[in-house]
């Protein structure tokens, strides 16, 4: 509709975005007859979810974690083996193998091909996830959130190298290839932090010259002083167990400084659950598909 708004044709559209013609048409008639709340998912009659987001964040965990940590004789998971581990344990009912196979490939974990994991199993696992997933589906505390609350994923990028070439590329010719020199000059390195609004898909970035507790600081001064933001009821930061930003001590300092911030960790050796860690899809300029997090989307868009 965006793209609609600004002249854009279907065919336009739809290249740009990846779909289908007809998608890009049916879409814009719906919004046409109905506005804004034609966009909304209908009602649906399908059979509800089987597994929670936890029970399946569970399953990527322990799949993640040496079969022998858990007192499993296995060298390497295989997905039979997790759906049974996952049954015996409780954490689901009766799953299938297929289904666990579905939940690893979404974040393309294939514990089959490795005999060993570094991840350790956060004892709060459980709890600490479902904080996080009920702050995407915008609860918390069993409590909808309300419009003028809002939860902001946060991360690090350290050590992006800034570089260029010292010679520009030469166009093939008749008879001749393009050159492209091999050799750049390095423009430095800098640490890009990032704040993903979750439910409002916006990105605010900061560069500093290495991580640290101010840096990161300075991060959440730049987005809460902007609206909606800084009048807002609470403003919820997901975040990783770093050190910019570890314990409740971190979350004491955010408070102090703004006390409509609630700060959320991930479970430890979990920050997968970051969405701003969570890959995204642009378009490079010859228009194949490029899988990216948020954070890097944006630093490409600035750098382009």
């Amino acid at each position: 509709m965006l793209h609609a708004a600004r002249g854009h044709s279907n065919a336009r559209i739809a290249r740009e975005t990846g779909l289908h013609p007809d998608t890009v048409r049916r879409w814009r008639g719906r919004f046409a007859d109905g506005g804004l709340p034609a966009l909304a998912d209908c009602a649906r009659s399908g059979r509800p979810a089987r597994f929670t987001p936890v029970q399946v964040a569970e399953a990527k965990a322990l799949a993640c974690q040496l079969p022998a940590e858990t007192g499993v004789p296995l060298s390497r998971w295989t997905c039979p083996e997790l759906a049974a581990e996952l049954t015996a344990r409780g954490i689901t009912g009766p799953v299938s193998a297929s289904t666990v196979r579905r939940w690893l490939r979404q974040d393309a974990i294939k514990p089959r091909q490795y005999r060993s994991w570094i991840s350790i199993r956060d004892p709060l696992f459980r709890a600490k996830a479902q904080r996080v997933l009920d702050l995407y589906a915008r609860i918390f505390e069993g409590v909808a959130l309300g419009e003028d609350e809002y939860v902001l994923s946060s991360d690090e990028k350290t050590s992006i190298q800034a570089r260029c070439r010292c010679h520009p590329t030469l166009a093939p010719g008749q008879a001749r290839a393009m050159r492209v020199n091999h050799t750049y000059g390095r423009g430095g390195a800098l640490a890009y932090l990032a704040a993903y609004d979750v439910h409002r898909s916006k990105v605010f970035a900061w560069c500093e010259a290495r991580t640290g507790i101010a840096p990161f600081m300075a991060l959440v001064e730049q987005v809460m002083a902007q609206e909606p933001y800084a009048s807002a009821k609470r403003v919820f930061w997901i975040v990783d167990n770093g050190s910019s930003h570890r314990g409740q001590k971190a979350a004491g300092r955010l408070a102090a400084a703004f006390p409509n911030t609630v700060l959320a960790h991930t479970p430890v050796h979990a920050s997968w659950l970051n969405q701003v860690e969570k890959p995204a899809v642009a378009y490079g300029p010859d228009k194949s598909r490029l899988p990216l997090n948020a954070a890097a989307l944006l630093l490409v868009s600035v750098s382009v």
